[in-house]
C-alpha cells in the first residue's frame, strides 16, 4: 500500500479556504451593523431582515473558521486520513443556520405583511437611504459569491462552496430589499415585508441543498461513475492486470480512498503480483486527483471468472 505521506498542496488548500472564510466573516460582520442599523433608522422591514441575515452569517462563520482550522490539523493514531471530514461537518453547520435564519425571517415578515393589511401596524415606506444600502449590498455580495465560489471549486471545499451558495442568497436577498423598498415608497408598503418572505424561501431552498450535499459526504456516500470508469480506463493500460473486478470508493473531505480488486495471471508467484499490485497503486496515485491511498487486492483472474460479475461497487 502506497500513500502520499507528504501533503504541501493540503496545507495551501487549507490556508486559501481559511482566508475565504475570514474574508466573508469580516464582509457579513460590517454588512449586518450597517443593514441592521439602517433597516431600524431607515424603516425597512425587508432591509432589516437582511440584516437578521448577515448576522447569523457572522455566527456561523465563526463556526466555520474553527472547523477549517481542525480540519487541516495532520493525520494521527486516531484518525489516520486526517480529519478533512470537519468540512464536511462545517457545511452541515452552515446549512442548519441558513434553513434556521430563513424560518425565522419568514415568520417575520409574514407578521408583517399581516400587521399592514390588517390595519395593526402602520408602514409608509422606507427611507432613501435603505435603498442604497440594499443596492450598495447586493454589488458586494456578487463580488463574494464569484471569488469564494472559485476558491470553493479550486480546492474542492465543500464548506467554501456552501459559504459561495449563502452569499449567492444574499444576492438576491438584497434585490428583493432593494425591489421591496422601492414599491414601498411608491405607496405599496406591504410589497416591502413581502419581499422578505419571498426572501426567506430561496435561503431555504439553498439551506437543504447544503445539507443535503454534506450529510452525503458525513454518510459515505460513493463518487459516482466517472470515477469508477477513469479508475477501470487508467487500470487496463497497467501490465499484468487482467481484469478490474471491483472498485470501492470513500471520501476524506475532498480526498479519496480506493479499494481495488483486479484478476492477474495465477502462475505468477506472490512477489510478481506483489509488482503489479504496486504499479496499480502509484498509476491511482499520480493520475487521479486527491487520491489520498489505495489499497489493491489480486486473485488468479481465471479463479473468478465464473462468480465474478464486474461490478465497479459504485
Amino acid at each position: 500500500m502506497l500513500e502520499t505521506m507528504t501533503d504541501p498542496a493540503g496545507s495551501e488548500r487549507t490556508r486559501e479556504g481559511l482566508l475565504a472564510v475570514h474574508v466573508g466573516l469580516a464582509a457579513n460582520t460590517l454588512l449586518a451593523v450597517v443593514k441592521v442599523t439602517v433597516g431600524i433608522l431607515g424603516q425597512s422591514p425587508a432591509l432589516l431582515a437582511d440584516g437578521i441575515n448577515s448576522t447569523s452569517d457572522v455566527a456561523y462563520g465563526v463556526v466555520m473558521s474553527i472547523f477549517m482550522k481542525l480540519s487541516g490539523k495532520p493525520a494521527d493514531h486516531e484518525h489516520p486520513y486526517g480529519h478533512d471530514q470537519m468540512e464536511s461537518i462545517a457545511a452541515v453547520v452552515v446549512g442548519a443556520f441558513v434553513i434556521s435564519t430563513a424560518i425565522a425571517i419568514f415568520w417575520n415578515s409574514v407578521n408583517g405583511v399581516y400587521e399592514i393589511i390588517s390595519g395593526a401596524g402602520s408602514f409608509s415606506g422606507a427611507a432613501q437611504l435603505a435603498l442604497w444600502v440594499s443596492l450598495a449590498v447586493a454589488g458586494v455580495k456578487l463580488w463574494l459569491a464569484l471569488w469564494t465560489w472559485k476558491i470553493g471549486k479550486q480546492t474542492r471545499n465543500i464548506a467554501v462552496e456552501a459559504l459561495a451558495q449563502d452569499h449567492r442568497n444574499d444576492i438576491f436577498s438584497a434585490l428583493a430589499a432593494t425591489v421591496g423598498i422601492f414599491f414601498g415608497r411608491m405607496g405599496f408598503p406591504w410589497v416591502d415585508p413581502l419581499a422578505g418572505a419571498l426572501v426567506s424561501l430561496i435561503i431555504l431552498y439553498t439551506g437543504v441543498e447544503i445539507l443535503r450535499s454534506s450529510t452525503a459526504d458525513l454518510m459515505d456516500t460513493l463518487p459516482g461513475k466517472q470515477l469508477s470508469k477513469e479508475i477501470c480506463g487508467l487500470l487496463a493500460a497497467v501490465e499484468g492486470v487482467q481484469s478490474v473486478e471491483e472498485v470501492h470508493a470513500h471520501r476524506f473531505g475532498p480526498y479519496l480512498v480506493v479499494n481495488v480488486t483486479i484478476g492477474v495471471d495465477g502462475a505468477l508467484t506472490v512477489t510478481e503480483g506483489d509488482g503489479i499490485a504496486t504499479r496499480v497503486e502509484e498509476t491511482l496515485l499520480e493520475n487521479v486527483e486527491f487520491m489520498r491511498r489505495v489499497y489493491v487486492h489480486y486473485h488468479p483472474a481465471a479463479a473468478r471468472q465464473d462468480g465474478a460479475s464486474g461490478s465497479s461497487g459504485f
